[in-house]
């Protein structure tokens, strides 16, 4: 028995060691863990304080900003899914804080936009941001708030490049995989099949 246990273990021993991610070192983990417990907080005061939830303060920070937006633009500007923004924008609008139409250019697109109601509630909600982006910065100095936000402005728009090269990858490493989702993205009506 003795030696057939030391059979598994030098076998184990020869195995290669399993490569993990290192999360002291992997700044997606970084951004993400910041990003979620940023999201969660605000959250958390904003449904207290206001009732709103912060796909709605999101929504209300682009529509002070533009006035007017699809929800394809917010989509495209915060990465927000549309379905989730078009339903954000139904319970605002039920709850007065926009307004929605047809788009002049396009009868097609939903256009929604801030009322005076929307424009109160986010100077409210503002003042709540304001403060939770000054104690996240509080350690740092000036100069190093604006390198910050200088390399976050450089990865966001590095985005992507990163997209283009996890395709690569894909499908270098993965090619029944990315078949198949060419098979989907070349033939969109093939997925009403499924």
């Amino acid at each position: 028995m003795a030696t057939s246990r030391r059979k598994a273990v030098s076998a184990t021993s020869a195995d290669p060691a399993p490569q993990n991610v290192d999360l002291e070192r992997y700044v997606p983990a970084f951004l993400t863990w910041i990003a979620n417990k940023l999201s969660r907080g605000a959250s958390q005061h904003y449904l207290n304080v206001f009732d709103v939830g912060i796909e709605t303060w999101r929504c209300l920070v682009l529509l002070a900003i533009h006035g007017s937006i699809s929800a394809q633009q917010v989509s495209r500007i915060i990465g927000m899914d549309k379905a989730s923004v078009s339903r954000c924008f139904k319970g605002m609008q039920s709850r007065g804080l926009v307004t929605i139409g047809l788009d002049a250019g396009d009868g097609r697109l939903r256009i929604a936009t801030l009322t005076k109601k929307g424009r109160e509630l986010h100077d409210q909600i503002r003042g709540i941001a304001l403060e939770r982006e000054r104690a996240f910065l509080s350690v740092l100095d000036a100069a190093e708030t604006e390198t910050l936000i200088g390399l976050l402005k450089r990865l966001h728009e590095n985005l992507p490049q990163v997209e283009a090269a996890t395709a690569r990858y894909v499908t270098q490493r993965y090619p029944a995989a990315a078949a198949k989702r060419r098979g989907r993205t070349d033939s969109p009506e093939d997925m009403d099949d499924e």
